[in-house]
């Protein structure tokens, strides 16, 4: 038994059978992760996958808990390789952040420019995407980390620890006729097409739920995951925009101005996900707690091995300076 047939078996799965796609994947032939699998099944006398001639079309019942032993093992197999890393050079490597376009836009770049000026000998790597999109990336272990509000926790794989809360706003033109609406009601907001994040309106958001208590049914003409797009789409007069209070700048928005919705809507509290069994090298603790100062390594360390701590310790600090 090698781990390249448990990254063959376990990769399989997770690419719904499809051998071609991990043999891409992976940089190597169709031919020889069937072969692979094939002699790995052979040596434990057990069928992983059913099959179809040559095809896969399942796992077994034997082969669904050989595969989870196996990303167990792969994923110790990293460990093993990051302490290493660890003790060989403790200043350089590389920090993978999945991670939404707000949050890469608005929020990281103080933490990335004090992180850099500490550790340039660090590689760092943002991959962006809509939070389940990197959600799946921290899940999967393709980064170290997820940073995202919606999602993290829909993740079994992922530790989830609150960063800091947020809450929204309203972008329109100069001479919008919302600017007169005082207070601004859901009301107000559901006579005019709106423009927001694609995720905003799935099932159980927090926007969503506070339009359906009203009983009001949103006119959504367009979503992204970019807050710059949809400030764009804002400008040409396609609806009012709904996005995260920090994505406005004032002196970078001319033309649009911003209406406070906070009243409207719970806070939302962002997160950094990370995978269980992750090793964290030192800097990416450093990096994490210049994020959010209140996430030491005892609060890291304890949310991963499931320990307690204090009421409060891994309680968000209130909002972010940026909202």
């Amino acid at each position: 038994m090698r781990l390249q047939q448990l990254r063959y078996i376990s990769e399989v799965a997770r690419q719904g059978l499809n051998v071609s796609a991990v043999a891409e994947r992976l940089h190597t032939s169709q031919p020889g992760v069937s072969s692979q699998i094939r002699l790995l099944e052979e040596e434990l006398k057990v069928k992983i996958f059913e099959r179809s001639g040559k095809r896969l079309t399942g796992i077994t019942e034997p082969g669904r808990l050989i595969i989870e032993l196996a990303e167990t093992i792969l994923s110790q197999a990293q460990t093993i390789r990051d302490v290493g890393a660890q003790y060989a050079n403790e200043s350089s490597g590389t920090l993978s952040i999945a991670t939404t376009h707000t949050q890469a836009r608005y929020v990281l770049p103080p933490t990335i420019r004090a992180f850099t000026q500490r550790y340039p000998g660090v590689r760092l790597r943002i991959q962006q995407g809509n939070p389940t999109q990197v959600s799946r990336l921290a899940a999967a272990g393709e980064a170290d980390f997820v940073i995202a509000t919606e999602a993290v926790h829909d993740f079994a794989e992922l530790v989830a620890l609150p960063c800091y809360q947020w809450n929204r706003c309203v972008v329109v033109p100069l001479d919008h006729p919302l600017l007169a609406e005082q207070p601004l009601t859901l009301e107000a907001l559901a006579r005019y097409p709106i423009v927001t994040y694609d995720f905003a309106f799935t099932g159980g958001t927090l926007i969503n739920k506070a339009f359906e208590a009203r009983g009001l049914t949103p006119n959504v003409v367009l979503t992204a995951i970019d807050s710059d797009v949809i400030k764009t789409y804002v400008s040409l007069g396609l609806g009012i925009g709904l996005l995260a209070t920090m994505a406005y700048e004032p002196g970078r928005d001319q033309g649009l101005v911003a209406i406070d919705a906070a009243h409207l809507f719970e806070d939302s509290t962002t997160s950094i996900g990370i995978r269980r069994g992750k090793y964290l090298r030192g800097y990416m603790y450093d990096f994490i707690e210049l994020f959010a100062p209140h996430l030491s390594r005892q609060v890291i360390d304890a949310a991963l091995h499931g320990l307690a701590l204090r009421s409060g310790a891994e309680s968000p600090r209130g909002r972010h300076r940026a909202t």
